[in-house]
C-alpha cells in the first residue's frame, strides 16, 4: 500500500491512485515553477539530472504567473497536452 501526502485541506481527504509504472522514464517531462523564490534553482538542477540520466527524456519548462493563486486552466491544459509527466517545484 502506498500513502500519498497531499498538502491541501486535510479535513476532506481525497483518495488518489498512483498510475502504474513500467520502470522506465521516457518522453516529455514538464517542470512547473510556481514562481516562489529559488524554485528555478531547484528546477535547473533537476533538469540537468534528468537530461543527463537518459537520452529518451526531453524537458519543457513552465511558470505560473504567481504562487498565490492556482495554476491557470490554460497552462494546465498546455502541460497536459505537451507532457507525459509534470514535476512542480516548491521552494523558498
Amino acid at each position: 500500500m502506498t500513502i500519498i501526502l497531499d498538502p491541501t485541506d486535510e479535513r476532506k481527504p481525497v483518495e488518489r491512485q498512483i498510475t502504474e509504472r513500467n520502470g522506465t522514464l521516457t518522453g516529455v517531462i514538464g517542470l512547473l515553477d510556481i514562481s516562489k523564490p529559488r524554485g528555478n534553482v531547484f528546477l535547473d538542477e533537476l533538469e540537468s539530472l534528468l537530461v543527463k540520466h537518459d537520452a529518451g527524456i526531453s524537458v519543457r519548462r513552465y511558470m505560473k504567473p504567481t504562487f498565490a493563486k492556482p495554476c491557470p486552466d490554460v497552462l494546465r491544459q498546455q502541460m497536459r497536452d505537451e507532457c507525459n509527466f509534470v514535476i512542480e517545484a516548491l521552494a523558498d
